[in-house]
């Protein structure tokens, strides 16, 4: 039996809130048709094909660097104040790379990614009819995971 976008949806929940690596569940998923191919799953598996600047990601595309940051979160969780969000969070933080990534000058940039990964994080949660409270403070997470960067390399756009 084939499963629908909610069951699916439910799925990745359980395996992020569950496991302690829970990457190991998310890759099997890239050889599933509805997961390659039907929106909003789509902004996900198109992360495999997004590289990213050797420098900062050695691990290479968005996906593998996604995946370390879900594992890596699934050791912390418990210390957040709502782990379902925190894990959500850490699934979603580089979605906006996918549009914003960009070559300029030899370098791979994805400049705004932050602020574009907050309107896909909503546009993703919505679809599976999550309330409010929790689209909010997921796409917030989104939009200021990049923040301690700036402010702590004293860059200009630290707002």
């Amino acid at each position: 039996m084939q499963k629908n976008k909610q069951e699916l949806f439910n799925e990745i929940d359980g395996h992020l809130l569950n496991d302690d690596k829970p990457s190991q569940y998310l890759k099997t998923l890239l050889d599933e048709d509805l997961f390659k191919n039907e929106y909003p799953f789509t902004m996900l598996s198109r992360l495999t094909s997004i590289e990213q600047s050797p420098k900062h990601h050695p691990e290479g595309n968005v996906w593998n660097h996604t995946m370390l940051v879900v594992d890596n979160a699934a050791q912390v969780k418990e210390m957040s104040k709502d782990p379902r969000v925190f894990m959500w969070a850490a699934l979603l933080h580089d979605i906006g790379k996918a549009t914003t990534t960009k070559l300029r000058k030899g370098r791979i940039t994805s400049y705004d990614h932050d602020k574009e990964g907050e309107k896909l994080a909503v546009s993703f949660l919505e679809c599976f009819g999550e309330d409010k409270d929790f689209i909010y403070k997921v796409s917030k997470m989104v939009r200021w995971h990049m923040q301690v960067l700036f402010v702590t390399n004293n860059l200009p756009f630290k707002d």
